[in-house]
């Protein structure tokens, strides 16, 4: 098996080459990321050496030349295409989407048509639950659940969705779309929630929470969102989608309180600030499809899940969490919080 994956230096994206690498020994994993601002060649640091049948590429798959050389028609034949690039932080879409634009819907459709082009036989379109938009008090998001993303980010995941299965109907491409709630874990770049709180709690600054911090939210843990996607690309049903959720339904204050608590750091460093604009309230995932159709459960516990990620966060608080927190995140932290 030959599989080509994208955004393979991100947050999730390196941890299910991680995944692949350790469960599918004889799989050779093709890995391309354009390295921004949020993609790290760290987060895979030794695998390279660790395992023969890794290779990496620096490419941007909005670019389609850059793309070509990879998906090449007369080259080696990949087997699937699971895409994790995406630009994916909604805060950063607020403030401009045109990068977003650029890589999660253009990119998208470079990478289908070079896929069509090249007769890959299975494309995996990592998505979000935040294309269902937000919920009410009660119930959970199933797979029918119509779109309604309600922030240019989760925008662009609709848009790079509904491109992946206009192709599995127009041209009977073998499409497969996970959708995921909130991950977490080691690794994660300290624009999202539990990082920064953590890197900011470990440096003993404010903690800024959005509006009240009454936002509720499913967690799941990155290595077990890897294990779901691995088991959709290996039996997940041809133009199916799959909700993978943690079955963690927390609000984000409480969250907030349990990692400054875990740090042993004040619940004072907690600073509600302004809400953001157009904030979804609830998100809650129905996972009974991927249970029932690929056998995949969560298994990790939201409490030692969170425990291990703050530990992992202390421990190399003054490496890599420092090595990250420059130039553009930087900037985009001081436009946003004003320091």
């Amino acid at each position: 098996m030959k599989i080509l994956v994208t955004g393979g230096c991100g947050f999730i994206g390196s941890n299910f080459i991680k995944v692949v690498l350790r469960e599918r020994r004889d799989w050779h994993v093709v890995n391309v990321d354009a390295l921004t601002y949020a993609g790290n060649l760290e987060n895979l640091e030794g695998v390279a050496e660790a395992f023969p049948n890794y290779t990496f590429a620096k490419v941007s798959i909005a670019e389609r030349s850059s793309v070509d050389c990879v998906l090449h028609p007369e080259g080696p034949k990949f087997d699937a295409i699971v895409n994790f690039a995406a630009e994916s932080h909604v805060d950063r879409s607020i403030m401009g989407c045109e990068e977003f634009v650029r890589t999660n819907v253009q990119g998208t459709a470079v990478l289908l048509e070079a896929a069509k082009r090249c007769g890959v036989g299975r494309f995996l379109q990592v998505s979000t639950d935040e294309v269902y938009g937000s919920l009410p008090p009660e119930g959970r998001f199933v797979e029918t659940t119509p779109l309604h993303p309600n922030n240019p980010y989760a925008a662009t995941k609709a848009a790079a969705d509904h491109l992946a299965l206009a192709y599995a109907h127009t041209f009977g491409m073998d499409v497969v779309i996970t959708r995921s709630s909130n991950n977490y874990g080691p690794h994660q770049f300290p624009e999202k929630f539990i990082p920064l709180f953590v890197s900011n709690a470990l440096e003993g600054k404010e903690c800024p929470l959005y509006g009240d911090g009454a936002q509720v939210r499913d967690w799941l843990h990155v290595e077990d969102n890897c294990r779901g996607i691995l088991a959709a690309l290996e039996k997940g049903k041809r133009g199916g989608i799959y909700n993978l959720g943690g079955g963690n339904e927390l609000p984000n204050r409480f969250v907030a309180g349990r990692i400054l608590h875990l740090i042993g750091a004040p619940q004072a460093l907690i600073k509600f600030v302004k809400d953001r604009p157009g904030h979804d309230v609830r998100y809650a995932i129905d996972f009974t499809k991927a249970r029932l159709e690929l056998g995949w459960n969560p298994v990790i516990p939201f409490e030692a899940g969170l425990e291990d990620t703050v530990n992992w966060y202390s421990r190399n608080a003054l490496g890599w969490v420092a090595r990250v927190k420059t130039g553009e995140y930087r900037r985009y932290y001081e436009r946003q919080y004003g320091r």
